[in-house]
């Protein structure tokens, strides 16, 4: 007998040759719901459609993936006008932390901030004390949205292995910078917040390299320039600082930092570099040589990959000398810098002669107050860190890097000869501090 085919036949063939593609494509929509999760929408206060709601005895864990950090002490506060929709929000007397459990990546925050009662402050904090949202000022029943851009790491290599951290230092009062969540800390004069929402985004990272006078500085009176650099680069772009306390350019290769960068930078990243400070320290016959080497081998890596490097020399300690001028304690390891910047054709940022122009604009006795403590010469506190990252802005439009065009609209432009009035300037603290000095000097 002679066999016939039904339409449906063409239809199951046509499917069967395609279960290959169409099992491809299924496999590729799964692999990109687990780099690209969806957005997490969290609402305080009042229940909001498409919301989780979290109350104020919502403690983190990492059965839910959401809640305040331990000695979180927030309450509700409801308002609005007369007839209108109730709105609330949670606000504190004090710092309170909020996280949400996210893969690595680069996140879109969206925060609404505000008190339907009362007027509020509210300082934004991610991840280890990096400056995002600096005093927003709002009124009674006032609510203003903002955004910025979160990058979230682990130590975990996705080439394979990992970054080999310092323990205890990385592993314990450091250890939100590679945690598996992404952390929120809100301070100020009655902070107050309404509403957050996490979304993952693909955009331009800038990632950023270094020692102690750089990095993620986790608790008061210590901070650094890379801690405070997203505060004045809009939600358009990361910034990722794998700066670690007492590092040198050889021991960041030899923990796989730079490896950890390699694997995540993508075409149109800039990789910020400064070290130096101790480096100099070496006394191996060939130090200074290597380190010059090792800074063009990372220069020429990056750019490999797609990736910008921007050179810095080293931040300058406050070194006065006689004629109250700042000397330069770090032998030629910044004139390497300067060299490889010449040989290699890179963009160059001379922190060593601005923050010098800082200190002495200052002086000697008032430049004091531009670090952590009196007995400090090397760290800074929080406006040191703040006035170190506008020379970085500065070196940025110097250069005419693209990255211009992403500096925050409030920005003047600085001159580090006529830094911001110290007496003018207020940053809320963190009311826990750290007497240990980090690592490096």
């Amino acid at each position: 007998m002679k066999k016939t085919h039904s339409p449906n036949d063409h239809f199951s063939g046509w499917i069967a040759a395609r279960l290959p593609l169409l099992g491809l494509a299924l496999a590729t929509l799964a692999a990109q719901a687990q780099t690209n999760p969806p957005p997490l929408n969290f609402t305080f206060g009042l229940p909001v459609p498409g919301y989780t709601l979290i109350t104020p005895k919502m403690t983190y864990s990492k059965d839910t993936g959401f809640g305040f950090e331990p000695g979180a002490s927030v309450k509700v506060v409801l308002g609005g006008a007369t007839g209108a929709k109730p709105i609330g929000a949670v606000a504190s007397d004090k710092l309170f932390c909020f996280s949400a459990a996210v893969p690595e990546g680069n996140y879109k925050v969206t925060v609404t901030l505000g008190n339907p009662a009362a007027a509020s402050e509210t300082t934004v904090n991610a991840e280890l004390r990096r400056l995002m949202l600096q005093q927003i000022h709002t009124k009674a029943n006032q609510f203003l949205t903002r955004s910025f851009i979160v990058n979230v790491r682990q130590a975990a290599i996705s080439t394979g292995g990992q970054v080999k951290l310092k323990a205890p230092r990385e592993t314990t009062t450091e250890a939100w910078a590679w945690d598996d969540k992404l952390t929120l800390e809100f301070l100020g004069t009655d902070p107050s917040v309404a509403k957050v929402e996490i979304e993952p985004v693909d955009v331009p990272t800038v990632f950023v390299t270094g020692d102690s006078t750089v990095c993620d500085q986790s608790t008061e009176p210590y901070d650094s320039w890379g801690q405070m650099l997203p505060r004045f680069l809009k939600p358009v772009v990361a910034v990722a600082n794998h700066a670690e306390s007492g590092e040198t350019i050889a021991s960041s290769l030899g923990a796989r930092r730079f490896d950890k960068i390699w694997s995540l930078m993508k075409k149109g990243d800039y990789l910020f570099i400064q070290y130096g400070h101790n480096d100099m320290k070496s006394t191996a016959a060939d130090a200074l040589q290597s380190y010059h080497d090792n800074l063009g081998g990372v220069v020429d890596k990056a750019r490999s990959l797609g990736g910008f490097p921007v050179l810095c020399t080293s931040v300058s300690r406050r070194t006065f000398a006689a004629n109250g001028r700042i000397s330069n304690s770090f032998n030629g390891y910044p004139d390497a810098v300067r060299s490889v910047a010449r040989e290699k054709t890179v963009p160059l940022i001379d922190l060593q002669q601005m923050t010098a122009a800082f200190y002495e604009a200052l002086g000697e006795a008032g430049s004091h107050r531009a670090f952590a403590t009196i007995t400090e010469d090397t760290h800074h506190g929080d406006y040191g860190s703040y006035e170190v990252a506008k020379c970085v802005l500065l070196g940025i439009q110097q250069n005419k890097l693209d990255l211009t065009r992403d500096i925050v609209d409030d920005f003047a432009g600085f001159d580090p000869s006529r830094p911001d009035l110290i007496d003018d300037f207020t940053l809320p603290k963190n009311p826990e501090s750290n007497s240990r000095t980090p690592l490096g000097n």
